[in-house]
């Protein structure tokens, strides 16, 4: 790729070592896909994915990256890979990402998402020329106060279901390392970032919404809905990647205030219902029959985020609107359903979209 076409935070990123765990998740094939397209030396580690169809398997994902199927809990495991491939930068999205799953197996969800992200961190800290890690979290780390404001970095973690506390923990965890662990090892600068309800293609999880939209109307059954009030910060994967990529490269300049924690969330009207995605997700592609039925585990009734300090202090502001997630989303299905084969380049044509509204808001 010609540099020129490049945006800042992607000069600063192209032709570095990046490792990204979680890579075969549905986060982790659009960050793979846009570090390629930048020009990085990627390489991964992750389970296999967890569904089929996957984002992984479908637009080729491992194509051109060194790709390692592996567990986070075995420490060996992730010493060997990191060993390897001696990145510079680690992204660290492997986690157990349910909810649901969290309630089925909760030893699971506390094992991969604490001591994991502990065993990413001592490999990391642990390696030559190593310099940079952001841990991937969630919105659901801080504690449930039922606000209708956006929730702050400095405002108290919690964590009542086995999902949400375990990423607290795994936030505590990174804490440690930043503040006592790593200039014990190689300095490496630890960020935290906080982000959560994203929607996008590719994603086939279980008990998630748009996936079971998607599988109500291409199986033509009903989709149900357990929560259909509940407030929801909704956007687009792109935009949390976008926000992963200019922290990663402000860490890799070694700007150590970047790292800190940060949250990644859209504006408030994106934040919308359960019962509002569904008929905008109707009305750009086909609607389902909606019934109601009331959800085998509690859900957060509210939950928005305040993402003032990474819009002013990282210069991160997404271009698309929440009409323009939703199309991008219906999109990249419909297309998909379309022509399967072409997964590729869909991905690859959304992140181009993606990518030239950045260019066109950084020259308003």
């Amino acid at each position: 790729m010609n540099p020129e076409f490049l945006l800042d935070f992607e000069l600063a990123l192209r032709g570095t070592r990046v490792f990204v765990t979680g890579h075969t998740g549905f986060t982790g094939g659009w960050l793979v896909s846009w570090l390629k397209r930048v020009g990085c030396d990627v390489a991964g580690l992750a389970l296999a994915p967890a569904t089929e169809p996957s984002l992984f398997a479908a637009a080729n994902v491992a194509d051109g990256i060194v790709s390692t199927i592996g567990d986070i809990r075995d420490l060996a495991t992730v010493r060997d890979a990191i060993a390897r491939h001696r990145p510079q930068v680690i992204i660290h999205l492997a986690a157990q990402p349910l909810v649901s799953k969290s309630f089925a197996d909760p030893i699971e969800t506390f094992a991969t998402n604490a001591l994991g992200t502990a065993h990413v961190l001592e490999a990391a800290r642990l390696t030559a020329d190593f310099r940079a890690v952001v841990c991937i979290t969630t919105d659901k780390v801080y504690r449930d106060q039922d606000w209708v404001w956006g929730y702050r970095e400095q405002d108290p973690l919690g964590g009542k279901d086995p999902y949400s506390a375990s990423k607290a923990c795994a936030e505590l965890v990174a804490t440690s390392y930043r503040a006592t662990l790593a200039e014990r090892g190689n300095g490496v600068l630890i960020a935290n970032a906080r982000g959560g309800n994203i929607i996008g293609g590719g994603d086939w999880s279980a008990d998630r919404i748009v996936p079971d939209f998607v599988r109500a109307v291409t199986s033509r059954q009903p989709i149900s809905l357990r929560n259909p009030g509940a407030v929801r910060p909704w956007q687009h994967v792109m935009a949390l990647v976008h926000g992963y990529l200019v922290l990663a490269a402000r860490l890799l300049s070694g700007d150590s205030s970047a790292a800190d924690n940060w949250n990644f969330g859209p504006t408030d009207d994106a934040a919308r219902t359960v019962q509002d995605l569904v008929e905008r997700l109707s009305a750009s592609w086909t609607r389902p029959e909606i019934t109601y039925a009331p959800g085998s585990f509690p859900e957060t009734r509210f939950l928005h985020l305040d993402s003032t300090k990474a819009r002013s202090l990282l210069g991160w502001a997404p271009p698309l609107s929440f009409a323009d997630t939703i199309e991008l989303t219906a999109g990249w299905y419909r297309d998909f359903v379309a022509n399967s084969a072409e997964a590729a380049q869909i991905t690859l044509r959304q992140v181009e979209c993606y990518r030239n509204a950045l260019r066109n808001h950084a020259h308003r």
